[in-house]
């Protein structure tokens, strides 16, 4: 190797560590601005907790606030739904589990829809992905594309391991009243059903 390889080839070394610096610093400051959004939201936001809100409540984090791409139309804007039981289902496509459940949920939507339940699937994926998926099963429920911003949303509503799928049910008053890790059963909708629909 002579004198001008060599210097190529630390150039090459030198170009790479400077790279490799620079995208671990783009990852520590995306896990602090993430971990400051969560801390944000545990706390309402930064602002005081209004008494008599029960713990768990959305009402103690922005998520009504929230506003997520679709994967094709109008984006999901998450304060429409409020007023109404919620069904907030966390899924992706590269994950068995929930391809396996959103038929059961569609079908739960569609029989519901006209006794105020709303469904709303957070997607944790790619567009192109999502894409490509409702157009072999197409779902009768609004589609949000969640990205990281959603994997922490799920965070901060209880899922502490970021596994999919989860759920989480909010009632009419916005609370959380039920979260589940893993697909749910056609008993446990119709238990949800009984206790949270509109009277």
């Amino acid at each position: 190797m002579n004198d001008e390889q060599a210097q190529a080839v630390m150039a090459a070394a030198a170009r790479t560590t400077r790279g490799r610096r620079y995208l671990l610093s783009l990852g520590v400051a995306g896990v602090a601005g993430l971990t400051g959004l969560g801390m944000a939201w545990r706390n309402g936001g930064g602002g005081e907790r209004s008494h008599g809100e029960r713990p768990g409540a959305t009402g103690d984090l922005p998520l009504w606030a929230l506003k997520f791409d679709a994967p094709v139309g109008d984006a999901v804007v998450m304060s429409s739904f409020r007023g109404k039981p919620l069904l907030l289902n966390f899924w992706a496509t590269w994950c068995p589990p929930c391809v396996e459940e959103l038929p059961l949920l569609n079908r739960f939507y569609q029989e519901n829809r006209a006794k105020s339940w709303q469904v709303v699937g957070v997607a944790i994926d790619q567009p192109s992905a999502v894409v490509k998926f409702l157009g072999k099963l197409p779902l009768s429920f609004p589609v949000a594309m969640g990205g990281l911003e959603g994997t922490e949303v799920s965070r901060v509503l209880g899922n502490k391991t970021g596994s999919l799928p989860f759920t989480v049910v909010c009632d009419a008053a916005g609370h959380v009243v039920h979260r589940k890790m893993g697909t749910l059963t056609a008993e446990e909708l119709e238990a949800l059903l009984a206790a949270y629909t509109p009277r």
